[in-house]
Order: structure tokens, then C-alpha cells, then sequence
């Protein structure tokens, strides 16, 4: 996994119609680029399987031109006759994973069927990074958030009815992964791992909005406790190929980059430094335990 920098396409409409986004999709995939995301359950409420539907149309693609998609459908399965799901698909056109919406808005449980909650929030391997999603009123809730970031996300892809705006940002802020959204709501917002708005475009009318945004995975964020003199010998060690970008010394955090021949994340656990996110579950953990010891 060399390449940790993806060319993230998010495609943003109101109602639209199903071949006019397909024909979009492939266009930007013969463009070039790493993924391209869709808005949630943008072709409406009715089911589609996973062998029909937009789906399999954009397996097809995928397979095609060698690009990564997500979809968000109403999908029907075996399982359940109605999720609210996220659908990954790789290069080589196959399905890498779903993510089923963990908390669906009120109204969807009148539909019929009514939608199947999701239980989880798994994160998928891609070549360029671990890749999460989560759907529209997910956004409220830190839960889907927290089990993204403790399954490992180096990114997470958003498809949305609306756009949400700081709590995206407050997500990306406390979770360390970037997160892009795809919206029925007419926009795209990009969110750095240290909570930056490094992207934002809003479609003038109704015409469909097409957002080119790069996301670098090979970086990742620690705390200036018990990591200093550790990362000052890694920089020593690997001058010229990992990168101090970015001094936070208000919140105490570091923000290190690797060069293309340089995994960050893996270099740094060998130097025995714990990135940002794993140092708060550890001292949360460590801290309830002596709390609950002196009860």
C-alpha cells in the first residue's frame, strides 16, 4: 500500500435522474480518480438488491475504470427487506463491504418495510487507507464515530440528505480520520484529521455538483505526552522522509506526515509513540478503572 494520497470525487444533487448520475459517475471515473461517493438513498425509497439497481450499474464502472464507489441505497437483502445502507465497491468492481445505517431518522421507520438498524461501524481496506462511512443522522450521534475510529478509519465517506457543517468538523476534530460528504442538500464539505475545513462548495441551482477533493492518509496526529523525545529521534532517524507538518501547541498535539515510501502510523508504533486517538481510549480506560478501585 504505497499510495496514501486518493482522489475523492463526491457527487452532490437534489432529485436527479438515475441515468443522468450514472452517466456523471462515469464520466468523472474515465477522468481518473480514486473514489467517487453518491448522496444517501439517492434514488429514492424503494428497495434495490445487490445483484440489481444501481448497484450492480455501478460495479460495472467500477470494474471498468478501476475506481472505488460508494452508493447509499435502500437496499433489500435475504436478511432484511429494508436497510439504509452504504455500499463500498472496489476496483475490481466487487462488493468490498456495507455499512447499514446505525440511526436512521424517525420517518424511517415508517416507511414500508420499515428500515433494519444497523448494528455496527466496520471500516474497510482500500489501497490508499482504511476507509468508514456513516449516513446522514448518524451525524448526531458519537457513537457510530467513536466505533469508526476504534476500527482503525483513515477516512470516512458521508453520504447525506442535509449537510450537517461543525458537527462533521467536531467528528473529525475528536476521532483524528478526514471525513467527505456527498448530500441531497446540494454541497460537499472535506474535514482534516485535526478538524480543518480543507474543502467546501455549495451548488449554485440544481444542477449537480461535482467536488474534486485529495486526501493524504499517510499522516496521523500525537499528543505531546510521553511521545516528545521518541518523535524527536524518528525525525532524526527519518529526515527527509517524515515531515513535522503541522505544530499544535495550544491543544499539545503534533501532527506527522510520511513520505510515499513511509507508512507514518506503522513507523511510529515502532518507536513506541501511541497516536492521539489511542491515548484517550487508553487513559479514558486506565482512569474509570482507578475511579471504579475507589469506590
Amino acid at each position: 500500500m504505497k499510495n496514501r494520497e486518493a482522489a475523492i470525487v463526491s457527487l452532490s444533487f437534489r432529485e436527479r435522474p438515475t441515468r443522468e448520475i450514472l452517466g456523471i459517475v462515469e464520466e468523472e471515473a474515465k477522468k481518473g480518480c480514486d473514489l467517487i461517493a453518491l448522496p444517501e438513498t439517492w434514488t429514492g425509497d424503494s428497495t434495490e438488491t445487490l445483484e440489481g439497481g444501481t448497484t450492480a450499474n455501478l460495479q460495472e464502472i467500477a470494474k471498468k475504470y478501476g475506481v472505488y464507489i460508494v452508493n447509499s441505497v435502500a437496499l433489500e437483502t435475504p436478511e432484511h427487506p429494508r436497510t439504509n445502507s452504504a455500499i463500498l465497491i472496489d476496483r475490481n468492481g466487487e462488493i468490498s463491504g456495507i455499512y447499514n445505517k446505525m440511526y436512521p431518522y424517525w420517518g424511517e421507520y415508517d416507511l414500508e418495510p420499515a428500515v433494519f438498524v444497523g448494528e455496527d461501524a466496520p471500516v474497510f481496506e482500500t489501497d490508499f487507507g482504511r476507509v468508514g462511512m456513516a449516513i446522514c443522522f448518524d451525524a448526531n450521534f458519537n457513537e457510530v464515530w467513536e466505533r469508526l475510529s476504534n476500527n482503525g478509519a483513515d477516512l470516512v465517506i458521508w453520504p447525506s440528505a442535509y449537510s450537517a457543517g461543525t458537527s462533521l468538523q467536531a467528528h473529525a476534530l475528536n476521532y483524528n480520520y478526514a471525513i467527505v460528504s456527498s448530500t441531497l442538500w446540494g454541497d460537499c464539505a472535506a474535514y482534516d484529521i485535526n478538524g480543518d475545513e480543507i474543502f467546501y462548495q455549495k451548488a449554485d441551482g440544481d444542477e449537480v455538483l461535482v467536488s474534486r477533493v485529495t486526501i493524504n492518509t499517510n499522516r496521523a496526529i500525537f499528543h505531546e505526552n510521553f511521545n516528545m523525545d521518541k518523535m524527536d529521534k524518528l525525525l532524526k532517524d527519518y529526515e527527509g522522509k517524515v515531515t513535522l507538518e503541522k505544530a499544535m501547541p495550544r491543544e499539545q498535539w503534533y501532527l506527522l506526515k510520511g513520505s510515499e515510501e513511509i507508512q507514518i502510523k506503522e513507523l511510529a508504533k515502532k518507536y513506541g509513540m501511541e497516536e492521539l486517538s489511542a491515548y484517550k481510549r487508553r487513559s479514558r480506560d486506565a482512569i474509570n478503572k482507578m475511579r471504579a478501585e475507589q469506590k
